[in-house]
């Protein structure tokens, strides 16, 4: 090891090394050994938590003796999301991580377009495909990919260029730009979070059948609401070939199930209960009738483990399933290239707004 800042090397006798007796950072496990060992501390002060400003200056003080520490005041931005606060609640956002990338790409003086991806694509890996900069591509979509942590509106687009990083093409790069094309359009645009008098979570779920053009797997999407406001979202390729659109929807009935069942767990240790059944909205109806029929068919046994998991929650009471129209699917951005006037309604519902805009 290097010799610490601050060591002189004249109080050293020569030969003298360093001893490293535990590395933390870089580790894996550096966030939790953090956590236990910042709870410890606050646990020896006697803290419990309560919304007391004079306990929480007294906590600072006390954390400020045992780690080297500052007070950054409200937070205004962290590792690239801005947070601005109004009376009409929180909103978040990455508008200077998206000028910054198209600074970077060149992008800033391309044409504008209004959506991330052209419909009915058929992105695949081919023979014949012309390669482009790997590197290159899998530094672009790695910086698209924590781009979707507020932009949930480019989410499916990312998860497809994202399945191509280890063969990439000069399509696949086409598209990359393209979703680049559309951020120009829309920097400024993050998710409020506010205060609407709703009191429930609730969570919509979509699959598409057979839509990857290599392996024929079906694409799942789901969004979860808590109290109105839009919290997680994932687009992701289901692990098995489905044989059917209904094993499909089903497959992904059981993902957006767990989701829920993790927002309302993580809710419970913050000291938050939710009473009222959580929806979960889908547009299938033979998919939500599988899942409620408590006798078995031979026609269900291969997805037995998924029906089983599904209804001991719905006997529970925990959750229920909500039909709705497909032209009302919320998690059709998630799965598929809907149209432009489709895309922008479901952004709208999202909770997706640009502040800056002048009114």
């Amino acid at each position: 090891m290097e010799l610490p800042p601050g060591v002189k090397s004249s109080s050293l006798c020569q030969g003298d090394v360093c001893k490293l007796k535990k590395s933390l950072y870089g580790l894996k496990h550096s966030p939790r050994a953090w956590f236990w060992r910042f709870l410890a501390t606050m646990k020896e002060f006697g803290y419990k938590q309560r919304d007391d400003p004079g306990e929480m200056q007294a906590l600072q003080e006390y954390l400020a003796t045992k780690f080297e520490m500052k007070d950054l005041r409200q937070l205004i931005y962290i590792m690239g999301i801005e947070v601005a606060r109004s009376k009409h609640g929180v909103f978040l956002s990455q508008r200077k991580y998206v000028l910054d990338l198209l600074a970077k790409t060149g992008i800033l003086d391309s044409k504008q377009i209004e959506a991330p991806m052209e419909m009915h694509h058929k992105l695949r890996i081919l023979p014949d495909q012309i390669p482009t900069d790997k590197g290159h591509y899998q530094r672009l979509v790695g910086r698209l990919i924590y781009l979707s942590h507020t932009r949930p509106d480019v989410a499916y687009a990312v998860s497809v260029v994202s399945q191509f990083m280890h063969a990439p093409s000069e399509e696949h790069m086409e598209v990359v730009y393209r979703i680049l094309r559309y951020l120009k359009n829309t920097p400024r645009k993050g998710l409020l979070f506010s205060k609407n008098g709703i009191c429930n979570i609730e969570g919509y779920t979509d699959s598409d059948w057979a839509g990857d053009q290599t392996t024929k797997r079906s694409t799942s999407g789901n969004f979860t609401f808590v109290e109105g406001n839009l919290v997680t979202w994932k687009s992701k390729k289901q692990k098995v070939v489905s044989r059917s659109s209904v094993e499909a929807e089903f497959r992904g009935m059981a993902h957006g199930v767990c989701e829920l069942l993790w927002i309302k767990n993580k809710l419970r240790d913050l000291g938050i209960e939710y009473a009222k059944l959580m929806n979960l909205h889908c547009d299938n109806k033979a998919a939500i009738a599988i899942g409620q029929n408590p006798i078995q068919h031979d026609r269900t046994k291969h997805v037995e483990i998924v029906r089983h998991f599904i209804k001991e929650n719905l006997d529970a009471k925990i959750i229920q399933f909500r039909f709705i129209q497909s032209e009302s699917q919320l998690a059709d951005k998630l799965t598929k290239v809907v149209s432009g006037k489709v895309f922008h309604g479901i952004i709208d519902k999202l909770g997706m707004i640009d502040i800056y805009t002048p009114t």
